[in-house]
Formats: C-alpha cells, sequence, structure tokens
C-alpha cells in the first residue's frame, strides 16, 4: 500500500461499520461471556466495546492523517503500524471499561486479553484491513498540475503534467513546449534549466539546453535526434544513456 486516502469523513465511516460490526458479533455469538455478566451487563459491554471501537479508530484516523501531510508518503509498514496503534489503545479503552464500576469484570489482564481481546482481533482484523484498502479507492482522481514560476511576477504558467513536452534554454530564459488542443504552444519566462530541473526531478535532460518529460518520448529519429510529441530535439551523448532506459 503506497497511499492513504486522507479523508477524515471516510475513515470515521470505516470506524462506525467496525462499531456495528463488532455490536452485531458481540450481541449474537457471545463470544466475551465470563460469567459474571447478567443480561444487562452483557448489553452495555457490546455496546460499550462497539463505541470504544468507534472512538480508538477515530483517534487512529486524525493522528495517521497528520503523519501523512507531515511525511507526504505511505508504505506497508506505515500500514501495519497504524493497525497495531488501533489495537493497542482500544486494547487499553475496553480493559479499562471492562474492570471498570459499570461492568466489574472477573477476568485479569493476562485472561482478558487471552480470552476476550484475541477474539476481537480475530474477527475485526479481516474487517479493518479490506476497508482500508478500498478507501484507497475512494481517493479522488486529481490531475497533475504543474507551476512555472519566473523572476518576473507575471512569468507563471500552469499545465497538466501530462501537457508538458520539454523544456528548452534560451539565454537567460527558458521556453516551455506543452500542448494544449492538440497543439503544440510555448512560453518563455526568465528562469534557468538547472533551476526547472531542480523544481520537477521527474524530467529528463537530453542536451545542456533541453529537458523532456518522458511521457511524451515516441522514437529515435537517428542516433542524435529523438522524436516528441510534435517537435524533435538533438541528444548529447553524455545524456543519451538516461534516454536508452526509457
Amino acid at each position: 500500500m503506497k497511499e492513504l486516502n486522507p479523508s477524515i469523513k471516510h475513515h470515521l465511516i470505516v470506524g462506525i461499520l467496525i462499531s456495528l460490526w463488532i455490536f452485531i458479533f458481540a450481541i449474537i455469538i457471545k463470544p466475551f461471556d465470563d460469567g459474571t455478566l447478567n443480561l444487562r451487563s452483557w448489553f452495555l459491554m457490546s455496546f460499550g466495546f462497539s463505541l470504544l471501537a468507534f472512538l480508538c479508530y477515530a483517534i487512529l484516523s486524525f493522528l495517521q492523517n497528520i503523519l501523512y501531510k507531515k511525511i507526504e508518503e505511505w508504505n506497508i509498514s506505515l500500514e501495519i503500524l497504524s493497525i497495531l496503534f488501533f489495537y493497542l489503545i482500544y486494547l487499553v479503552g475496553i480493559f479499562g471499561y471492562y474492570k471498570s464500576p459499570i461492568l466489574k469484570g472477573g477476568y485479569n489482564f493476562t485472561e482478558f486479553f487471552s480470552i476476550i481481546f484475541i477474539k476481537v482481533a480475530l474477527i475485526l482484523t479481516p474487517v479493518v484491513i479490506l476497508a482500508r484498502r478500498y478507501l484507497i479507492k475512494l481517493i479522488p482522481v486529481k490531475d497533475d498540475i504543474l507551476t512555472f514560476k519566473g523572476e518576473n511576477k507575471l512569468d507563471i504558467l500552469k499545465i497538466k503534467k501530462a501537457d508538458l513536452v520539454c523544456i528548452s534554454n534560451a539565454q537567460n530564459y527558458v521556453e516551455i513546449f506543452y500542448t494544449e488542443n492538440n497543439r503544440l504552444r510555448s512560453k518563455i519566462i526568465r528562469s534557468s534549466l538547472k533551476k526547472v530541473q531542480e523544481d520537477f526531478s521527474f524530467l529528463v535532460q537530453i542536451h545542456r539546453s533541453h529537458l523532456i518529460n518522458p511521457l511524451h518520448f515516441k522514437s529515435w529519429r537517428n542516433t542524435n535526434t529523438i522524436i516528441l510529441t510534435q517537435i524533435e530535439l538533438p541528444v548529447s551523448k553524455n545524456y543519451k544513456d538516461a534516454l536508452l532506459v526509457l
């Protein structure tokens, strides 16, 4: 998993579904009975466990969102740690509730963990994993917008990443070539090729005066020239290896 759905609303919905799943399972199967609970206490236990599941997942939702915005990446390790963190705070919460004056549960922590909590984790883990994977599909698809800014405040160009074809050096300026309505257009702004490459690392340098968007690479015209979308550019020997891997 390389993405995390940043929508708090979507995760809170998952929290509600998790809560309902625990409540229905607890009421029908009754897996948490320690022999000390009457009907009223049993209902309170099921309801409390469900509510705490929602609250703990809500806490996870906010904290993981803060982390995701800070590091701007996600991976399987962070996903596993997030689920483990949810279970950790959930374990603390439901055990505290279980031993509270409301329930006065009879199991000690070790018994509670092995007899009750393990059951909760087993029935909950598949639901949590599937729900979180499904949330990835709900992330809105957004076009990557590139913003080029020159030294002059009026030098600005915003285009989709897929529309950018190449960028060429023009002394103290750079000329940006892009497609618009299937036509090749260009805009000159006061900047340097080096700065543009630093700002947009996906660009590939093929010549000391040219950067290209690899999405628009079509073919080789000959050993010294490549064909892009509606334009051809020379290739220097020093940069040829970078193109050969495209």
